[in-house]
């Protein structure tokens, strides 16, 4: 933005200006020796410029200033091509004392107000560009379709984004072709939230110039605001036609990540933090991704980076507490969300984490407290409504936690969590009717729960609706197979319908599982202290162990693989490989 055009020198405009008015000079009175240094160096600079040398050009007109500091032309025509070449504030300190000693060099005036526009002083280059438009009206000319641009930028920079169309429309009258003003047109209707007009100019930019990346992105993000499936491939073609660009890069990692689809933008963020490994930005939104895909260490890593180079971040401060949740470290993350809470008392959020972070802790008085200062906030959000509920009812005060878990299922009648923990607390207090209700609500909106059908099952036994009772304890044992308490719970229900065969066998299900259960929990002890002794290259100890675990349970692929890892250790290559065999077959087979 606001870059002088590469086929069109302002500073050659300005230094022929120049050279003319050092020639009057010399020929109105008998020129020192000084002068005629400086003429000729002006003659110098002016082929440098024909050859498009610049740095020959600067070094001549460097020559100039020095030789004659009062003559206002030296300094235009050195801050001009200073400009060009890049060094902006060096030019426009030539050129603003250009102007402090003839105010009226219209050139002059020109180029410092497109040096001002390329550093951002919108505010200096305004009045600047004014004066040049003024001028060229009195000449009845207009100004050059790249000082209109510069003139468009400044006003919407300075928030005079109408009078910013106006300006760039003239650019585009006088440079009908030219596919960058057009995507600065389309911008500027963006701006406006003018979609229609703005997807307009978008397309006509990629139609004058397909491989303008920048036109690409913006048609995408134009098409994406107005809810438009084709966006996402303007954004993909952006990122192939510039894939080191990294502002399109950022741009397409957070669209995919609007989409949900993480696993796309998270390699986009990784190739942004490879282009810019000191952006906060790519590191932040690369581990708000890697925290929606519950990889939270990685997430924590990141956002660590982030708070610590912007230490008052509130946002970041609170999704690092979260992450820290996430990874089972509360403790850690108290301090974090109680600075957080600090910097943005009015965040729900932080509070909503920080008492999270206290429920991990058991420590349930203090997740109500700060679950009552989230509701002050946000009285009307079910999420809080429910966790409140959820904190009171582990405080064991099922009186204060029916009401908020009451209001959480009338804020959001969708959500199947509340009316779930409304009829364990309707089950736990006797209530058993008003426990079936709500039990069925909840499995109404999310059948896929195993748990539920067992304590609906539990529930229809007290009312003693025993055909119901049997139907949902099958339906939790076909989803719990492993579980041995839907079928002690089925077997008594069938007792009592008379079905004494039934029940026995339902009975002997739930020893079987129980004594695999047990089986399980000690082949996982077993295998945890070979793992131990593994790490402590003690061999035969580690062998030991998980042949005692393979004992056990001899599906346990956790203790197939480690004892592969001890017999490779000793050189028993053959059996390693053997081992490793049995674990894939029992993944493969879909065994606990």
């Amino acid at each position: 933005m606001g870059r002088f055009p590469q086929d069109e020198f302002v500073a050659v405009k300005a230094i022929l200006i120049a050279w003319m008015a050092l020639s009057n000079i010399a020929h109105s009175q008998e020129p020192s020796a000084a002068l005629k240094k400086a003429d000729a160096a002006y003659r110098a600079g002016q082929a440098a410029l024909a050859q498009r040398d610049l740095n020959a050009a600067q070094a001549d007109f460097e020559q100039v200033v020095k030789l004659a500091p009062q003559a206002e032309q030296g300094h235009s025509a050195l801050g001009a091509v200073l400009v060009s070449r890049g060094f902006v504030k060096e030019g426009i300190y030539e050129l603003e004392r250009a102007l402090a000693i003839e105010s009226t060099d219209n050139t002059a005036q020109m180029n410092l107000a497109m040096a001002y526009e390329q550093i951002g002083l919108s505010g200096k280059a305004i009045p600047l560009f004014s004066r040049c438009e003024a001028g060229a009206r009195l000449q009845k000319s207009a100004l050059p379709s790249y000082v209109l641009a510069g003139y468009a930028r400044s006003l919407a920079a300075n928030h005079q984004t109408g009078l910013a169309v106006t300006k760039m429309k003239a650019a585009l009258a006088a440079d009908s072709q030219n596919a960058e003003l057009h995507d600065e047109l389309g911008s500027l209707y963006a701006q406006q939230k003018d979609w229609t007009h703005a997807q307009g100019e978008f397309a006509t930019a990629i139609e004058l110039n397909p491989n303008l990346a920048v036109a690409h992105l913006h048609l995408g993000l134009a098409m994406r605001a107005r809810d438009e499936k084709d966006g996402m491939p303007e954004l993909m073609q952006a990122a192939q036609l510039a894939p080191q660009d990294a502002m399109i890069a950022l741009e397409l990692g957070k669209a995919f990540a609007a989409d949900g689809k993480d696993t796309e933008a998270i390699p986009v963020f990784q190739h942004l933090l490879e282009l810019e490994p000191s952006s906060t930005a790519a590191s932040y939104q690369l581990a708000l991704a890697l925290q929606r895909s519950n990889r939270a260490q990685e997430a924590i890593v990141l956002l660590k980076t982030v708070v610590a180079a912007e230490p008052k971040n509130a946002e970041a401060m609170t999704n690092l507490g979260m992450a820290l949740c996430q990874a089972q470290q509360a403790k850690d993350a108290v301090p974090v969300l109680e600075r957080s809470i600090a910097l943005a008392p009015e965040s729900v959020t932080a509070h909503q984490n920080l008492a999270a972070a206290y429920v991990q802790l058991s420590q349930f008085g203090d997740a109500v407290v700060e679950l009552h200062q989230a509701l002050k906030l946000a009285p009307d959000a079910p999420q809080l409504h429910y966790n409140l509920g959820l904190a009171l009812k582990m405080q064991d005060d099922a009186v204060g936690a029916i009401p908020e878990l009451e209001t959480a299922q009338r804020l959001d009648p969708s959500a199947a969590e509340a009316p779930y923990l409304l009829g364990v607390l309707y089950m736990q207090t006797g209530r058993y009717e008003d426990a079936a209700r709500e039990m069925n609500i909840s499995l109404k909106l999310r059948p896929e729960n195993g748990d539920g059908w067992a304590a609906l099952g539990s529930v229809y036994d007290k009312l003693n609706k025993l055909p119901e009772a049997t139907s949902a304890l099958r339906e939790a044992i076909r989803q719990l197979p492993g579980q041995p308490d839907p079928h002690l719970t089925l077997a008594a229900v069938l007792v009592k319908q008379n079905q004494p065969g039934e029940a026995a066998t339902e009975r002997r299900k739930a020893a079987e599982l129980m004594r695999s259960n047990m089986n399980r929990q000690r082949a996982e002890v077993a295998t945890n202290a070979g793992n131990s002794a593994l790490r402590n290259n003690d061999l035969e100890g580690s062998i030991t162990q998980f042949q005692d675990a393979l004992g056990y349970d001899a599906n346990y692929a956790e203790a197939h693989l480690g004892l592969a890892e001890a017999l490779d250790r000793k050189g028993k290559t053959a059996e390693a490989s053997a081992e490793r065999q049995k674990a894939e077959a029992v993944k493969t087979s879909g065994a606990p």
